[in-house]
């Protein structure tokens, strides 16, 4: 047999499209059963708006899933689903309080407000034309990196908008909306997506000058005096957020996001210790000088003051008397934190209803939505793919930290929505692109690259004869 008679061995793997498409399944059932389960236990009947409910949410989910499967077969199978679960049970617990509200305004002889829910699923629509315009127009998340100071431009303008006079507008005590042609958003959801670009794309280039070492200090090489710029502007603006906009979350999320990124580009654990003291000035500073963020320390220590009972301490008593395993779907009352339930405190209002075992299994859904993330930055094949990846996952880490933080009482609140659940449209929107994204990152880290190496007939007969 001649030489070079050759057949080629190659491993082609398997897009698992199938698998994401049997999860989504999962995902839509768990959710229009929470629906059905809500208006049979609230009203005694299925709800009239049940078949809107599941044919927006299925349909939305199967469009997603067929862009993933011309556009980036390779995707993550796990990730959408995880997020589709997520946005459907949001969905239902807004649903849930929606009822509990309109039952109460009757008891009062009120009208009732129109629903959320509804308002909540288009939202949702808009957000998966996002995710299919991302999935479509970038086919390579490395052509981003060109974009970094741009992105970077584009996130502060972001940050910026709500202070213009005329477009910001000042609601529940924060400067972070923007009013325009007659809708509310905010613009910093949107900011965080751009920084992460900028954040990814500085780190690139300057990472081996920033993993210099400078002095020794208990075992830590800290950085260089000369290198602490970035970090100190990053500190700057974080604090400027929170001084101008009073927004405590978004300056603590963007803080956090770099310092993050910044060690893991740098594997310098002497950054994280300098971040934290930055970080602790910072607190000790806005707790001192402003009385929005000192009011929001003295109701996480006291929740139960003598001026009367607030919204800390709704949440922390109805997530008691969920207990462990809950009151039940329907069975709570989320409606006594009012709007609040539907948006900052949906969280407590899971807890309730679902108990403790329900919000673990929710935050379990969050970890796998983190660690699939996590899970495409190891995989991808160029830097840039690996901290993008990394932080669009860690922003998701750290929002939903201090979230279930704030409304259990582990830290003082924040005001950032919950992903994907949270009344809200501008958050829905900008998550749906952030997992679109990190779809995109994924299909480029498991696509096969280049064929093997040609291999003769002869050698494939002698390995055969050898075994």
């Amino acid at each position: 047999m001649s030489i070079a008679s050759t057949s080629v061995i190659q491993i082609i793997p398997r897009s698992r499209r199938g698998v994401e498409l049997m999860l989504l399944i999962i995902a839509i059932g768990v959710s229009v059963g929470a629906y059905v389960n809500i208006g049979i236990t609230v009203q005694d009947k299925v709800p009239a708006s049940t078949g809107y409910y599941a044919a927006g949410i299925g349909l939305l989910a199967f469009i997603a899933h067929m862009a993933l499967r011309y556009r980036a077969p390779y995707a993550d199978p796990v990730i959408l689903p995880c997020a589709v679960l997520l946005n459907g049970l949001g969905v239902a617990m807004i649903h849930r309080v929606d009822l509990g509200l309109a039952i109460a305004a009757e008891a009062r002889g009120a009208t009732p407000r129109a629903p959320a829910a509804p308002q909540q699923i288009t939202w949702t629509a808009v957000g998966i034309v996002l995710f299919l315009v991302v999935i479509l127009v970038i086919r390579d998340h490395r052509r981003l990196q060109a974009l970094t100071y741009t992105a970077g431009l584009a996130g502060l303008v972001l940050l910026i908008l709500p202070l213009v006079p005329g477009l910001g507008a000042d609601i529940n005590g924060a400067k972070i909306w923007v009013r325009l042609l007659g809708m509310s958003f905010q613009p910093g959801e949107f900011a965080k997506l751009c920084l992460v670009v900028f954040f990814a794309g500085y780190l690139v280039v300057k990472r081996d000058v920033l993993t210099l070492a400078g002095h020794r200090f208990l075992g830590l090489d800290l950085p260089r005096a000369r290198d602490l710029g970035p970090i100190l502007i990053a500190w700057g603006v974080s604090l400027g957020v929170l001084v101008f906009e009073k927004d405590l979350g978004s300056s603590l999320l963007f803080f956090g996001l770099f310092l993050f990124l910044l060690y893991v580009a740098t594997e310098r654990a002497g950054w994280l210790l300098i971040g934290f003291l930055l970080f602790a000035g910072g607190a000790w500073f806005a707790y001192a000088t402003f009385g929005h963020v000192h009011k929001r320390v003295e109701d996480w220590l006291n929740p139960f003051n003598e001026a009367g009972v607030g919204q800390v301490a709704n949440a922390l008593m109805g997530q008691a008397w969920g207990g462990v395993l809950g009151r039940g779907l329907g069975q709570g009352r989320p409606e006594l934190l009012g709007f609040y339930g539907q948006s900052d405190f949906i969280i407590s209002s899971f807890g309730e209803e679902l108990g403790l075992t329900g919000l673990i299994a929710i935050i379990l859904v969050y970890t796998l939505l983190v660690e699939r993330g996590l899970r495409t930055a190891l995989g991808c094949r160029d830097i840039f793919g690996k901290l993008l990846a990394t932080g669009l996952a860690m922003s998701f880490a750290l929002q939903v930290f201090v979230i279930v933080g704030g409304v259990t009482g582990l830290i003082p609140l924040t005001g950032l929505a919950t992903p994907f659940m949270a009344l809200g449209g501008t958050s829905l929107v900008a998550n749906w692109a952030i997992v679109a994204l990190l779809l995109r990152i994924s299909d480029q880290a498991r696509r096969p690259q280049t064929p093997a190496a040609p291999v003769s007939d002869e050698t494939i007969a002698m390995a055969v004869q050898k075994q």
